[in-house]
């Protein structure tokens, strides 16, 4: 067994051919650049792209394995230069009838083995689609339909981003998973918590103490990949061994999650739309403070709040550690520049980030800058609170 960090949630901005793919995404986020960034400046050994079920990804994928810089793997996974695996993936808009009876709409993580079984699933999902090259476009079934077309090609489903307050099952479908997915409900493995929420909030819901809990960057530009991700032992890199880590099989495990303080993500408290500010008050907030208004965005604090069937003493035992930690690009005094030369010399972020002293990173970008981030690593800066899809920092 060996440690190996991994990034699970990373979009795709363009196609090579500058066809758009994820609208919000940056231009330079494509296939092969994600794979370069991985595994050149990042460190990250697993990644999950998730928008591979586009026919204009899938193109540039063929391209990229024609060209011999990456090569798929028995067990699962394209592998680029010995470094890193990728996991070929979709997010897929379902359609839900949430807990009043009205439409919602939730994300889910698709993960496939193969790029034959990827393609099969996209051509499927073109009949219940209606832009299959567009990132997390809205199908016209339910998560517990999908979940057997996933299946199906020999993929694995995981809810994203669980608790947001848009597009997502506990956000804004339902405050039980088990009432979406039935009898289905054991197919699920993992869920992904968000940027906004973490193991200490999301063990207050009983139905998920046998799930395997994500972070995610969710990026939507190459400098926000690894923003969050996680430790994992695994036998190699490859989709076989990341099934069996989300189900805890033979050894392999999640070893640590790493994520911003939940007061950071940009969704954590509840926001008045109208006096534009994040609202004080009882927990869980459900009108501004100010104004009476309902028209606020709920916080995945306060919708927490709201649903817990429990107040967490202790996460069950296999629950690894969620460890707050600050990405480069968020502690004070880290440029572009400065960053790029701590890159220069330490080659990777998870280098810099996990491994490199108080010293060395001192000799290279001095005192102050060295203790911030060594500030970092140990979960000590101070956080603001974030909300209504703002980040706040340090």
């Amino acid at each position: 067994m060996y440690e190996i960090f991994a990034d699970l949630h990373v979009h795709i901005g363009r196609s090579e051919k500058g066809k758009p793919i994820k609208i919000t995404a940056a231009r330079s986020l494509n296939f092969a650049n994600i794979a370069k960034e991985c595994a050149q400046k990042k460190g990250i050994q697993l990644v999950g792209i998730i928008d591979c079920a586009s026919p204009y990804v899938i193109e540039d994928i063929e391209e990229f394995l024609q060209k011999g810089e990456a090569f798929e793997i028995p067990d699962g996974g394209i592998v680029y230069q010995n470094k890193v695996c990728i996991i070929l993936g979709s997010e897929i808009e379902t359609s839900e009838i949430n807990d009043e009876g009205k439409t919602g709409s939730a994300h889910n993580l698709c993960y496939f083995p193969t790029l034959k079984d990827i393609k099969a699933f996209s051509s499927e999902m073109s009949h219940h689609i209606k832009n299959m090259t567009l990132s997390s476009q809205r199908a016209n079934i339910s998560a517990y339909e999908l979940i057997d077309i996933v299946e199906k090609y020999n993929g694995v489903l995981v809810p994203a981003h669980c608790f947001t307050p848009h597009k997502s099952f506990y956000g804004n479908c339902t405050s039980s998973l088990k009432r979406i997915f039935k009898e289905k409900y054991d197919k699920i493995p993992a869920i992904e918590l968000g940027l906004s929420s973490d193991t200490f909030l999301a063990d207050q819901i009983t139905e998920l103490e046998n799930k395997t809990f994500l972070t995610n960057s969710d990026a939507h530009s190459l400098p926000k990949i690894a923003r969050e991700y996680n430790k994992m032992s695994l036998e190699a890199i490859s989709f076989k061994e990341f099934q069996k880590a989300l189900l805890r099989e033979d050894g392999r495990k999640i070893m640590a999650n790493y994520g911003l303080d939940p007061k950071l993500g940009k969704y954590h408290r509840t926001y008045c739309e109208i006096c534009d500010k994040r609202i004080a008050g009882t927990v869980p907030v459900t009108k501004c403070d100010s104004c009476d208004s309902r028209n606020i965005t709920m916080g995945v604090f306060d919708r927490i709040e709201m649903i817990k069937d429990k107040k967490m003493t202790r996460s069950p035992e296999f629950r690894p550690d969620y460890i707050y930690q600050i990405p480069l690009t968020f502690i004070p005094g880290l440029g572009n520049k400065t960053i790029d030369k701590l890159l220069n010399h330490f080659e990777t972020e998870m280098t810099i980030l996990h491994k490199v002293s108080e010293d060395d990173l001192e000799a290279v970008v001095g005192k102050k800058v060295a203790q911030n981030i060594i500030l970092a690593r140990e979960g000590k800066m101070h956080i603001v609170e974030g909300g209504g899809g703002v980040y706040r920092k340090s």
